[in-house]
C-alpha cells in the first residue's frame, strides 16, 4: 500500500510539472450521468451526436488499449463511459492514461457517441484532474468483504458499494416523508434541549458531562418526551421533534448508543388515537419511499396495509406460555410458575407487573413478524402513561413490533400531576437502590403538569429501525451512516 501511495505522489508531481494542478478549484458540469442515460437513450449503435457535454466524477475502472482507452466515470447518479482516442487528443492522451488512476476525480468535456457494443461514451476532446487519489479503492471484483472495514470507512463502502449509497438515500427520504407528512397535518416541529440537567422520559443510563463556565453537571438526552410536553402544557396542541437521542447502553445489531427518533404529541387524542396515526403515518411513507406497502424482510414478506393487529400483553403471553398473569396476587408465585415454564425470572423483576413483561419479552417478542399494536402495559414499567380506564393495575399504552422487535411506543398520556410525582419518586427510590436505568424526578417537569395539560396522546418512532426495515437490512449499523465501533486494535 506504501509503494502504491508513493507511486500516486509520483504522479500528482509529474501533473504539476506539466502545468496540470492535481487538486484542482472548480470544475462545472454540464450533466449528471443518469440524466445523460436517460436522455440520450436514443442514440443509436455506433453513431454519434454533435452535443457537447461536460460531466465529473470518480474513476471507477479503466482499460487501455494502444491507442484507445475506456474508463468508467461515476458520479452520485450512476456512471458512463470515457472513450479516449489518441488521434482526438493528441499527447493530452498519454497524460490521461499514464497519469489517471482509478479512484482519481476528474472532469471531462466531449461529444456523445454509442459504441458498437451499446455503450453511451463521452469522446473525451479535453479532460482535468480534479482530485489525484493517494489511496486506491478497493477490488472492483470483491468490494469491502470486510463488514467492520465498511463500518469503519464508510466512505470507501459508498464508493464501491451501490446498495449502501440507496440505503442512505433512502433513509433521506424517510426522514422527508416523515417531516412532510406531520407537517401536512399541523404538527409543529419545535427543538428541545440535547444536554439537560434532569435526563428523563425513558428507563435508559444517560451520558454524562459537565458545563465548565457555570460549573454544572449535565447529561445528553436520553429522550425528547418531557420537554415537548412542556410545550403542550404551553398550548402547542400539535407538536414534534425529529433528532439525535442518546443513551449509555451496550452495541448491538439492533442497538447504537448515539440513535435517531421522532416524538409526536396530540392534544385531545389517546393511544388509540396514536394506534390511527402510526399505521397511517409509517404506510403512507413506506407507500412513498418504497413504492409499495409489501416489501421482503430478510426473505419474509411484511404487509404494512392498515389496519394492524392489536394484541393485549397479557393475551399474548398467555396464547404463547399458558400462563394467566391476571391470576397471580403475589411475585413469587409468579415466578415460580415462570421457572416451571422455563422462563428466567430476574430478582429486578419485583413485582407481577414487571415479570408479565418479562415474560413478553422472552417468549413473544421475537414471534411478532407482522404489524402488532401490543397494548395495555403493566403500571411498573409505565411510569409516564396514564392508568387503564378499565383495567386496575395496567396503562394506556402500546408498543408495535415488526419482524421481532420494536418499532415504537406510545401512550395515552399521564396528566395527573399528584400520580405523576409518586411514580417518578419510586423511579427515583428504585434509581437510588442501583437501577442505573430508572428515572429521576424532574420537579420542573411535574410542576408543568400541575399548570394543567390537556388529554394528549403521545408517540415515539426509532427512524433507524424504521429504516432498516425500509431497506431490508439486517443491522442498525447498516442505516447509520458512521456506527460507534470499539477502538480498532
Amino acid at each position: 500500500m506504501s509503494e502504491l501511495r508513493e507511486t500516486r505522489l509520483e504522479k500528482a508531481n509529474a501533473l504539476r510539472d506539466q502545468g496540470r494542478e492535481p487538486y484542482a478549484l472548480l470544475f462545472e458540469p454540464t450533466h449528471r450521468m443518469a440524466a445523460l442515460q436517460a436522455n440520450h437513450a436514443d442514440l443509436p449503435n455506433g453513431e454519434e451526436r454533435d452535443c457537447t457535454v461536460a460531466v465529473a466524477g470518480r474513476v471507477m475502472t479503466r482499460r487501455v488499449m494502444g491507442k484507445l482507452a475506456f474508463f468508467t466515470l461515476a458520479d452520485e447518479t450512476g456512471t458512463i463511459q470515457l472513450f479516449l482516442e489518441k488521434a482526438a487528443l493528441g499527447e493530452a492522451f498519454a497524460q490521461i492514461t499514464s497519469l489517471v488512476d482509478s479512484g482519481d476525480l476528474i472532469g471531462v468535456q466531449g461529444i456523445l457517441r454509442r459504441t458498437d457494443r451499446g455503450e453511451l461514451s463521452v469522446k473525451v476532446s479535453e479532460w482535468t484532474m480534479l482530485t489525484k487519489a493517494l489511496q486506491p479503492l478497493p477490488d472492483k471484483w470483491h468490494g469491502l468483504a470486510d463488514v467492520e472495514k465498511r463500518y469503519r470507512q464508510r466512505y470507501l463502502d459508498l464508493i464501491v458499494t451501490p446498495q449502501s449509497r440507496e440505503t442512505f438515500r433512502r433513509r433521506a427520504n424517510t426522514v422527508s416523508a416523515i417531516r412532510r407528512w406531520l407537517d401536512d397535518r399541523a404538527f409543529l416541529e419545535i427543538e428541545t434541549p440535547v444536554l439537560q440537567s434532569q435526563p428523563g422520559g425513558a428507563d435508559a443510563r444517560p451520558f454524562e458531562t459537565h458545563h465548565n463556565a457555570l460549573d454544572l453537571p449535565l447529561t445528553l438526552r436520553i429522550a425528547t418526551e418531557l420537554h415537548l410536553k412542556r410545550l403542550v402544557v404551553g398550548g402547542f396542541e400539535r407538536v414534534y421533534e425529529l433528532g439525535r437521542i442518546f443513551r449509555n447502553e451496550g452495541v448491538s445489531t439492533r442497538h447504537n448508543p448515539e440513535f435517531t427518533s421522532v416524538e409526536i404529541y396530540q392534544a385531545y387524542s389517546d393511544y388509540i388515537g396514536m394506534m390511527e396515526l402510526t399505521e397511517q403515518m409509517v404506510s403512507s411513507v413506506c407507500r412513498e419511499v418504497c413504492g409499495t406497502t409489501t416489501l421482503t424482510y430478510q426473505g419474509t414478506e411484511i404487509d404494512l396495509a392498515p389496519p394492524w393487529r392489536r394484541a393485549t400483553m397479557h393475551e399474548l403471553v398467555e396464547d404463547a406460555t399458558g400462563l394467566d398473569f391476571n391470576s397471580f396476587t403475589r411475585r413469587d408465585d409468579a415466578a415460580t410458575a415462570m421457572q416451571a415454564k422455563g422462563l428466567h425470572a430476574p430478582e429486578l423483576a419485583d413485582s407481577v407487573g414487571r415479570l408479565l413483561n418479562e415474560a413478553f419479552e422472552q417468549s413473544v417478542e421475537s414471534t411478532l413478524i407482522q404489524p402488532t399494536f401490543v397494548i395495555d402495559y403493566p403500571v411498573e414499567i409505565s411510569p409516564l402513561a396514564r392508568p387503564h380506564r378499565s383495567k386496575p393495575g395496567l396503562v394506556e399504552r402500546f408498543e408495535l413490533f415488526i419482524v421481532g422487535r420494536e418499532h415504537a411506543n406510545a401512550f395515552s398520556e399521564l396528566t395527573d400531576p399528584v400520580d405523576q410525582r409518586q411514580r417518578l419518586e419510586a423511579q427515583q427510590e428504585r434509581k437510588a437502590a442501583g437501577d442505573l436505568e430508572a428515572q429521576g424526578l424532574d420537579e420542573d417537569f411535574v410542576t408543568a403538569l400541575e399548570v394543567g395539560m390537556p388529554p394528549t396522546g403521545g408517540l415515539g418512532i426509532g427512524i433507524d429501525r424504521l429504516v432498516m426495515l425500509l431497506t431490508d437490512s439486517p443491522s442498525i449499523r447498516d442505516v447509520i451512516a458512521f456506527p460507534l465501533l470499539r477502538p480498532d486494535a
